[in-house]
């Protein structure tokens, strides 16, 4: 009897040695939040600046009254939204529009073109119908946030950037300004160059973005929508900076006839130069 006595109070002792412990509400110090995010309010309009937005009075309070990190975030997220096409579909003037509704409301703007593209000078986004915008030149994106200043760069809600297929650190400048730094971010250029083939990095960001938007122009021989931009030079060179008097919009069919008129021409102008340099050796 002894024994069987002694085996039940160790077995409660087990028992309760092994129970969960209860803890005490403020039994350790509350841990701080997990992401602390710098909200930015009302800043009066500056250098091609336009105002800054401020954060919804009920998401301050939700966040300043103990608001989950995730609701922080969302409150924080980024976006990118990218316009593409061919040459003279609009895609300058689509991003404009966006810009300046951004503007509109309440945000703080900033604009980027790259300094190869001297067109129309190079303090301005200008469209092909003459409407323009003050912007940054750059010639790499990444010296953005150096050139207008830790500060200011805080201050900027929305960053568009025109000619976005002539920078060639576009993909880790958007993922940084949106993914880490809670940009709106649009950028417009070129999807495709003058043999249809991938130009620069403007469809590497496409993984990344909210929304894509493929604009399309009218076929300057024949007046249906226009996918491609057909080069009216024998310059074989992937950039090449010009207008109209370079390239034209087209369809699928005349790029095609196109195509094969350069090619025709070319091989007669190659014909040609080698006769002459052969009568010259003569």
């Amino acid at each position: 009897m002894c024994s069987i006595f002694a085996m039940r109070s160790l077995l409660a002792a087990a028992a309760a040695a092994s129970a969960p412990t209860v803890l005490r509400a403020g039994a350790f110090p509350p841990r701080p939040p997990l992401l602390s995010l710098p909200f930015r309010r009302g800043h009066a309009a500056g250098n091609m600046l336009g105002t800054a937005r401020s954060v919804p009075a009920a998401a301050q309070s939700r966040i300043g009254g103990g608001g989950s990190a995730i609701e922080a975030r969302a409150v924080q997220s980024g976006e990118i939204h990218v316009i593409v096409g061919p040459m003279f579909a609009g895609k300058t003037t689509a991003l404009l529009r966006r810009v300046q509704a951004e503007a509109g409301s309440g945000r703080t703007v900033a604009l980027i073109k790259s300094d190869k593209d001297n067109r129309y000078g190079l303090d301005s986004v200008v469209t092909h119908d003459g409407t323009k915008m003050a912007c940054w030149a750059l010639s790499e994106l990444s010296s953005f946030h150096e050139k207008l200043g830790i500060e200011a760069y805080d201050k900027v809600d929305v960053i568009g950037i025109d000619e976005a297929q002539f920078f060639d650190d576009l993909y880790d400048f958007c993922c940084k300004a949106v993914d880490r730094d809670g940009k709106i971010v649009v950028v417009a250029g070129l999807d495709g160059d003058y043999k249809r083939k991938k130009f620069g990095s403007v469809l590497d960001i496409v993984p990344l973005a909210d929304s894509v938007t493929k604009l399309t122009a009218r076929c300057e021989l024949c007046g249906r929508r226009a996918f491609f931009t057909l080069r009216k030079t024998q310059e074989t060179k992937t950039e090449l900076i010009g207008g109209a008097d370079v390239y034209m919009p087209v369809c699928r069919q005349h790029y095609m006839d196109g195509q094969v008129v350069i090619e025709a021409t070319r091989i007669v102008l190659d014909l040609g130069r080698s006769t002459v340099t052969a009568q010259a050796l003569k």
